[in-house]
């Protein structure tokens, strides 16, 4: 109720930082690269990536500077991973069930998702996209029955160099509440496991943010994705995590 009031109260402000922010933000390309293959050696696993922007990799220029790319550097020495990317810029998380409900049955040992960031920017209630993200997950065991599902959790907004406050804070708000009450639904989950974006952890490593202000760099990718493999390998070695959005 706070949220909606605050949001409210803003909208005269959001709608003018909006188109500011529309205007003076650059609009960087996917990166390009191969999205679907196999690469490393060792025990066989696979793995779909899922989600917007950040899944996609933009904020760098090869595919092997973005998430996938650097998971794979991560992973190939112990398995051999067939891999698949399906994320693009701008996806909601409505947009990103749709898209999964078009791929074909498969089993993919391990999904990962990022999602989340276009949603908050379209002002949806948090117990709206609860309500999506569970009909994304259900989905998601349903076609591909993954022994493991990484969710990247929704950026803490408020940090992006490229938003003005207030519009800033309040973005950060939904994505607060977003992953808070993500959280509570993973907890019933057994096979889920969150990955924090921790864009202060970042900032205070001195990992700067993509030219625009708005995505991962080469950097930040590399670090995601290195906690990211940590997870994946400790989960397959059957060795749980200790919480659900650990460092």
């Amino acid at each position: 109720m706070k949220l909606k009031i605050a949001t409210l109260g803003l909208l005269p402000i959001l709608a003018m930082q909006a188109k500011y922010v529309k205007k003076n933000t650059p609009r960087l390309s996917e990166p390009s690269g191969a999205r679907q293959g196999q690469c490393g050696q060792g025990t066989s696993l696979s793995i779909l990536i899922v989600g917007d922007s950040a899944a996609a990799g933009v904020g760098v220029e090869q595919q092997s500077q973005a998430l996938l790319g650097q998971l794979l550097q991560r992973l190939q020495h112990d398995y051999q991973v067939n891999y698949h990317l399906e994320a693009k810029s701008g996806r909601t998380t409505a947009q990103l069930i749709q898209a999964i409900q078009k791929l074909p049955i498969q089993h993919f040992d391990v999904v990962v998702t990022s999602i989340g960031v276009n949603d908050v920017t379209c002002l949806i209630s948090p117990q709206a996209w609860l309500a999506q993200q569970q009909r994304l997950y259900c989905i998601i065991q349903h076609k591909f029955n993954p022994k493991l599902i990484v969710v990247a959790s929704v950026p803490p907004m408020q940090l992006f160099p490229a938003l003005p406050q207030p519009m800033a804070w309040l973005l950060g708000q939904y994505a607060k509440e977003m992953n808070q009450s993500l959280q509570r639904y993973m907890a019933s989950q057994p096979n889920m496991l969150g990955l924090a974006y921790d864009l202060a952890e970042y900032q205070a490593m001195n990992l700067q943010m993509a030219s625009d202000g708005f995505h991962p760099s080469a950097e930040i990718y590399a670090f995601w994705a290195d906690k990211m493999a940590k997870k994946i390998k400790r989960r397959l070695m059957k060795h749980p995590s200790q919480q659900l959005f650990e460092d």
